[in-house]
């Protein structure tokens, strides 16, 4: 079984915003904007908690990027 790999300097990023609770958007190749928590990251998906504290699984491939909230 792979394991993040916590050198990279986008794990580790996103591994801040999660210890931070840091809303963040992130743009998918839908062109849609989720808004939210990231709350969990694993090397295929990361689940996005939105205001309601329902989750969605972002595929990694999906994102375009993500970013903090003003």
């Amino acid at each position: 079984m792979a394991e993040l790999d916590t050198g990279l300097p986008s794990i580790r990023q996103v591994q801040n915003l999660i210890k931070d609770k840091t809303e963040v958007e992130v743009k998918v190749i839908t062109n849609d904007l989720l808004v939210g928590k990231v709350r969990w990251q694993d090397e295929n998906c990361l689940c996005l908690l939105d205001h309601y504290e329902q989750p969605t699984i972002v595929w990694r491939q999906a994102i375009v990027y993500i970013k903090p909230r003003p």
